[in-house]
């Protein structure tokens, strides 16, 4: 009886979501360190520390929008998602706090960077939520982070695996440029907001 070959998915399928969400991984942790950075001095690099946030957006939206496809397709039974398993425990329970705080602190930034300069519920929400996120997100960092380098590296283990990593490889970078593109052009189109915050 003849064996029939298996057809590679175009996507990379769990293989490729997988090296979709580190490579926007690695994006996140050089832009929050950038960030990280600002906050030690924002007064003085408030206008930078608001071009980064907004651009930011672009690379949380993907990171949320691969990290999301894998829940779906895991709880929904593909073979490819339910062969590779979920996250640890913990990181599994994290996962929905981590995304919320994030979402937390991106949107109150985006507010204050619209309401301006004052006392308001917004200032004290961004302050909150970034403390929650931090104690969240550092944890997520210390597991994922040592996992990035074998993620990212170019040879893959096995044929299956490197067929996989290949697959959509164009279609990764392209999401990837393009979250980046728009976080840029947010950031762009909302720089002149941070005057009113350091004309103060």
């Amino acid at each position: 009886m003849p064996r029939h070959r298996r057809t590679a998915d175009p996507t990379g399928g769990a293989h490729g979501n997988e090296r979709l969400t580190a490579m926007t991984g690695a994006l996140l942790l050089i832009l929050l360190a950038a960030e990280g950075i600002t906050i030690l001095r924002v007064r003085q690099l408030l206008t930078l520390h608001f071009f980064l946030g907004m651009l930011l957006v672009g690379p949380v939206l993907l990171k949320l929008g691969s990290t999301g496809y894998r829940f779906v397709r895991y709880y929904t039974g593909s073979p490819q998602y339910v062969r590779k398993g979920p996250p640890a425990l913990l990181l599994r329970l994290l996962g929905p706090v981590v995304i919320t705080t994030s979402v937390g602190v991106i949107g109150s930034g985006i507010a204050l960077a619209v309401t301006g300069p004052g006392q308001s519920l917004w200032l004290f929400a961004h302050k909150a939520f970034f403390v929650l996120w931090f104690g969240a997100t550092t944890i997520h960092v210390l597991a994922y982070a040592p996992k990035l380098p074998r993620l990212l590296a170019s040879r893959a283990a096995g044929r299956d695996r490197a067929r996989a990593v290949l697959a959509g490889a164009g279609q990764r970078w392209l999401l990837l440029t393009g979250s980046l593109a728009v976080g840029l052009l947010i950031a762009l189109a909302t720089y002149q907001l941070a005057g009113r915050w350091t004309s103060r």
